[in-house]
């Protein structure tokens, strides 16, 4: 078995250029997929200065990638339009997905996908419950896994840090896999809009 450690931030917009990569993984034979929230962005206010470089970051990362960024997304960033980050409930809601077996990285399409596509307010509790709910999750059984990912999510990030320390990795995505108990670094951005060869690449890693 090959355990796969994806190091991410539900906020990270590389992430988001990486999702079509990652999505491959979350089913792949022979393969476990594991999710590393590492808490980028602590709760706050996209500031005039900040939207300027996260549109110019966003066309470079949709020429490297391919990845598409929605018009409602674009508008809202353009227009000043109130946005709130916070890596620390999404990474909470991913956790909380996982209670429902790969529900997790389920979670984080969702959570990318409303942000990045329909400029959804994802940082509101209302929203992630309403994706919850596109995934079949209950209100009153995502309410109690919220609690209990929010009691587990600071040493889940705390985790994830002393996963990158140990992998000399310092930002996102950042991708590694364990088998027979070596580690090896996975370089994401070399597979870029690459889709063919990423999956040749862990046919062999699977297989070999």
């Amino acid at each position: 078995m090959t355990n796969i450690h994806y190091i991410f931030d539900p906020m990270c917009g590389w992430c988001y250029g990486a999702a079509s990569l990652i999505e491959q993984l979350s089913d792949i034979e022979n393969g476990t997929l594991h999710l590393h929230p590492g808490g980028m962005i602590e709760r706050s206010p996209l500031s005039d200065d900040f939207r300027k470089r996260v549109l110019q970051a966003d066309q470079h990362i949709a020429q490297q990638t391919g990845a598409k960024f929605g018009d409602e997304y674009i508008a809202k960033i353009t227009n000043g339009e109130p946005v709130i980050l916070d890596s620390y409930i999404t990474a909470q809601a991913i956790l909380a997905a996982q209670s429902w077996g790969k529900a997790g990285i389920a979670m984080l399409k969702k959570i990318q996908q409303a942000h990045y596509q329909q400029g959804l307010p994802v940082a509101e509790q209302k929203t992630l419950l309403a994706l919850a709910q596109e995934l079949g999750i209950e209100a009153s059984h995502w309410e109690q896994a919220m609690l209990n990912a929010k009691a587990a999510l600071e040493e889940t990030i705390n985790q994830t840090h002393g996963l990158m320390d140990k992998l000399n990795v310092a930002g996102f995505p950042s991708l590694a896999y364990e088998k027979n108990g070596q580690w090896h670094k996975v370089p994401v951005s070399s597979f870029y809009n690459k889709p063919q060869k990423w999956s040749e690449f862990w046919q062999q890693v699977i297989t070999k």
